[in-house]
């Protein structure tokens, strides 16, 4: 194992797992990755993606579920860049082709209407957004067999593949724990509750507000900021119709496609 780390190299790896579709080594295999380094690998696959035109729109956090990080052994979530590549129309097709083993799980967005560029109260969380969607969001690890340790998801900008948002709804509205049905084909394959993100989904808000501010960085207004998945994911395969049902909140589908 080197001692030697080629963050371009790494993250060029990914990216061409990425591009073509074929899962690569896990990077831990090949180097010793701490978790620092590992957010550094994942900052240049994001600055390949933005040489190709990409363009990011916020993020999405992990581990924001209180036992997967006990599982991970870590105190706080994770987090992953977003692209405007990555976005799905409500309601529209994914082409399962273009991907490895897709999984999507359901989820609370989060679309912020002034910058947050310093830690938040949970009283305070409400008040930096614009409006929160029902979502759906695709993830797909670039490694084989789908296995990765805490340091190669975060390389990997935390399995982020694609996502779906709903109708946006006033900020004001209670979100601390909605029931959440995500459907395949009109029949439920997840049920649970928003209270799974951390209690209450503005506590991810609370935590990636804490976390940027230490690292100097400002959210701009407008971002979308993905707060977690509320179940467990599931796997997709082509032909199905995907929705979540959010209760009192609103729905988000979308269909899939392609050859797997």
């Amino acid at each position: 194992m080197s001692n030697v780390i080629d963050l371009t190299a790494l993250a060029t790896q990914l990216d061409e797992a990425t591009l073509r579709h074929e899962a690569a080594t896990q990077l831990t295999g090949q180097v010793a990755l701490d978790l620092a380094t590992a957010y550094r690998v994942q900052a240049e696959g994001i600055r390949l993606r933005e040489q190709r035109g990409e363009r990011r729109v916020g993020l999405k956090l992990g581990f924001t579920s209180r036992a997967k990080m006990q599982q991970m052994g870590v105190d706080h979530l994770i987090w992953g860049e977003l692209t405007d590549a990555m976005q799905i129309e409500e309601g529209g097709s994914l082409d399962l082709s273009g991907l490895i083993h897709p999984r999507v799980e359901p989820e609370l967005c989060f679309i912020t209407r002034k910058e947050i560029n310093g830690p938040l109260s949970l009283a305070e969380a409400g008040l930096v957004l614009e409006g929160i969607a029902p979502a759906l969001e695709i993830i797909d690890s670039r490694y084989r067999d789908f296995r990765f340790t805490l340091e190669d998801v975060v390389a990997d900008n935390c399995s982020s593949a694609k996502f779906v948002i709903g109708a946006l709804r006033s900020p004001q509205q209670a979100i601390d724990n909605l029931g959440v049905v995500m459907n395949f084909n009109g029949r439920p394959v997840q049920v649970g509750s928003s209270a799974a993100i951390l209690g209450h989904p503005l506590r991810a808000l609370v935590q990636i507000a804490s976390l940027l501010h230490q690292q100097e960085r400002v959210l701009p207004a407008g971002s979308v900021i993905l707060a977690g998945a509320a179940t467990a994911a599931e796997a997709l395969r082509p032909g199905l119709h995907v929705s979540v049902d959010i209760s009192g909140f609103g729905r988000t589908t979308f269909h899939t496609g392609g050859a797997r």
